[in-house]
């Protein structure tokens, strides 16, 4: 269960930050609750994953996740530049969080 609450985490911390992206400095009222309701969703779940998953590893995921998501949609939704540095750097938060967990966590 701590897994799917991280799941949750990390889908709800990058929907909140795609509509930070489309909030326009927090000008636009939708984009803005959005912001809101999705960050107060992902600390809370992420608390929750806390339970069952150390730390150390639950950042890990939840970070890199929500960071190569972020670029991801960045990439292919609000057309930011794509390069083979960006390219290597969202791999490389890819592999540091499976290194994280190849220590074992249950």
């Amino acid at each position: 269960m701590s897994w799917m609450f991280l799941a949750t985490a990390i889908v709800a911390e990058v929907l909140a930050t795609t509509a930070l992206v489309k909030s326009d400095g927090f000008t636009r009222t939708v984009p803005v609750i959005i912001t809101i309701v999705g960050y107060l969703a992902a600390f809370t779940s992420l608390g929750f994953a806390l339970k069952g998953i150390p730390a150390s590893v639950a950042y890990a995921v939840w970070a890199g996740a929500g960071t190569a998501l972020i670029a991801t949609i960045g990439i292919i939704v609000f057309g930011e530049p794509i390069s083979s540095t960006r390219i290597l750097g969202i791999s490389l938060v890819i592999l540091g969080v499976v290194a994280i967990n190849l220590n074992g966590v249950s």
